[in-house]
């Protein structure tokens, strides 16, 4: 399997998608309508083993696809760094990026220290995003799309200390909390964003993509799993917003908003606070800072 790193700039005009998270769920299924409309899919992801079957029925049932694979772990920054560069490198373009892989909240800690949680569905994707910029801004119209959760409205408030690494001992909340506030931390990068790129061609989106019975909950107990997954809809329905947030043309000239069910909806009041989003980019950057060193 080609990687990005082998590939020529693009030069046919297709859009070219980045889908974090790709090889199952979500991810897997918004892969799949991108590339079925004829854009050059960037599918990204630990492992090609588990990516290379996505990329293979995307080929056969599109053959004239535009599919590949990077390797990404997001809860390794050293390997974030290197995704970014290897596209940086690459010569190509990049018109969307997708930032859809997370966790739902597992107890543990990764090689850094962080949080893993908080890693996967911030760190990693915050990091990532940064930089990414200088090819999204480069783009006729980059777009930036967040998946956020309806779980962020249970959010009260940050706990800086889980950017900690390890998290600072006084954090204690259990597994949906957790997840909630990082769900809660994707929508203000997005709107953050949206900020600091005003007047560029580059627009930001975050959204709650409903209750999907996806690869996401794979670290909830079976038999709890089981039961929640019976009330939840499908991947394809669940990939219907980030398509719309990736690829609607009335979505041009807004930036920053939140988006549930294809339409624009409210997140939680925190998300609009704009001192939060100085300090989560703030935050966020100094534990980067502490793992990979300035800037």
């Amino acid at each position: 399997m080609t990687t990005v790193s082998d590939q020529p700039a693009h030069a046919d005009g297709r859009l070219v998608y980045l889908v974090t998270g790709a090889n199952s769920g979500i991810g897997r299924a918004t892969a799949e309508v991108l590339a079925a409309r004829g854009g050059h899919v960037i599918l990204a992801g630990r492992s090609e083993e588990r990516t290379r079957p996505v990329i293979d029925a995307i080929r056969t049932r599109e053959p004239d696809a535009e599919v590949e694979f990077l390797l990404l772990d997001l809860a390794h920054l050293a390997s974030v760094k290197r995704a970014a560069e290897s596209l940086l490198s690459s010569g190509r373009r990049l018109d969307v990026l997708i930032n859809n892989a997370g966790l739902a909240g597992p107890r543990a800690l990764t090689a850094d220290g962080f949080d893993i949680t908080f890693a996967t569905n911030h760190l990693g994707p915050f990091l990532f995003t940064n930089l990414l910029l200088p090819m999204l801004r480069e783009a006729p119209q980059g777009r930036i799309v967040n998946v956020s959760s309806r779980a962020q409205m249970g959010a009260k408030s940050i706990d800086w200390g889980w950017l900690a690494h390890p998290p600072a001992p006084a954090v204690r909340i259990g597994r949906f909390p957790r997840y909630g506030v990082t769900k809660l931390m994707n929508a203000i990068h997005a709107r953050e964003l949206a900020r600091r790129l005003a007047g560029t061609r580059v627009t930001t989106y975050s959204l709650h993509p409903g209750l999907v019975a996806s690869n996401i909950w794979r670290d909830i107990p079976r038999p709890f799993r089981a039961i929640m997954m019976m009330f939840m809809t499908s991947n394809e329905e669940g990939a219907a917003t980030s398509v719309y947030c990736a690829t609607s043309p009335e979505l041009a000239t807004v930036s920053g908003r939140y988006y549930g069910r294809c339409r624009e909806a409210a997140p939680n009041p925190l998300a609009n606070d704009e001192s939060l989003g100085r300090e989560l980019f703030e935050r966020s950057e100094q534990a980067i800072a502490s793992v990979l060193g300035p800037a």
